[in-house]
């Protein structure tokens, strides 16, 4: 009998190529034409403002980002340094917290609710603006981390009150940055079948060699893409001084050739670490349909 052409894997390709249709259009409609400008702006100098007339200089803006400007590469370094750092700490906590959270516990629901509002009141213009003016206070800031009051430092040697800020600094940034994470665990581990569980209490499995022989490889898939949001949601959050910069060269000091170039600079370096996650973590991706 002839296998038809028109297979399930083949269906379910086709509702994945719908389903993100909307973000091709939008981004070939409203994204391409400038970063196609951008590109240029980052080898060029502007020569007129009206018009955008632009003259050709190579790599110039690129050789004064590496030789003469002594800002661009120590903000980099420090900020690959806490990507890094942040990066597994983020991510483990996320799955500690939605392995919890899963659990049939009382008032489950509120609890999920908590570690994700974060995500809801710290996202967006508005709230940032309103923790850099100072309006918002007394609650956990990522960039200050949670303030500690004033007579209880009074007591404690400088020493202790750099360590417990530091400490307090990031965990604040832990917590502020994993409600997405949560989410994404909590999705993958109710994914898992119970039967699967069932048969391993039935040989004898404790919970460790549960979750190390069952969790970890089922939500591989998901570790992998918690791993590539983290990675992007640092890199490009607001609070990142090297996005700051970028900012303010090119709108506020009027360098947008040097800003786009930076930018540019940033951006294949935030593409080459993330592919490099991709390759080497998808090897460890559990694939349930492969025979």
């Amino acid at each position: 009998m002839k296998k038809s052409w028109w297979t399930m894997r083949r269906k379910q390709a086709l509702e994945g190529y719908l389903f993100i249709l909307p973000w091709i259009i939008g981004v070939s409609a409203f994204f391409l034409y400038p970063l196609f400008k951008s590109i240029r702006l980052s080898f060029s100098k502007i020569t007129k403002f009206a018009g955008w007339e632009m003259e050709w200089v190579g790599f110039d803006n690129y050789i004064r980002a590496f030789v003469w400007d002594i800002n661009f590469l120590p903000m980099f370094f420090e900020t690959v340094q806490k990507t890094l750092l942040y990066l597994p700490l983020i991510n483990i906590f996320a799955l500690f917290l939605a392995i919890l959270l899963n659990k049939k516990i009382k008032a489950r629901g509120l609890f999920r609710m908590v570690y994700f509002m974060p995500v809801i009141l710290g996202s967006g213009h508005v709230m940032t603006q309103l923790v850099g003016e100072g309006v918002v206070q007394g609650a956990i800031d990522v960039e200050r981390g949670v303030a500690i009051p004033r007579e209880i430092l009074m007591y404690m040697g400088p020493t202790i009150v750099r360590t417990v800020q530091n400490f307090m600094n990031n965990l604040a940034l832990i917590l502020w940055k994993s409600g997405v994470q949560i989410v994404l665990y909590i999705s993958g581990l109710q994914g898992i079948s119970s039967s699967l569980y069932e048969a391993a209490r039935c040989d004898g499995a404790s919970e460790w060699e549960m979750f190390w022989k069952i969790t970890l490889p089922m939500i591989s898939p998901v570790i992998l893409l918690s791993l590539i949001y983290t990675l992007i949601d640092l890199f490009a959050d607001v609070s990142n001084p090297i996005v700051d910069y970028v900012r303010t060269t090119a709108f506020t000091n009027r360098q947008y050739e040097y800003g786009a170039a930076i930018g540019w600079i940033y951006f294949a370096f935030i593409f080459l670490i993330v592919m490099v996650v991709f390759m080497a973590g998808r090897r460890y991706v559990h694939d349930a349909s492969a025979r």
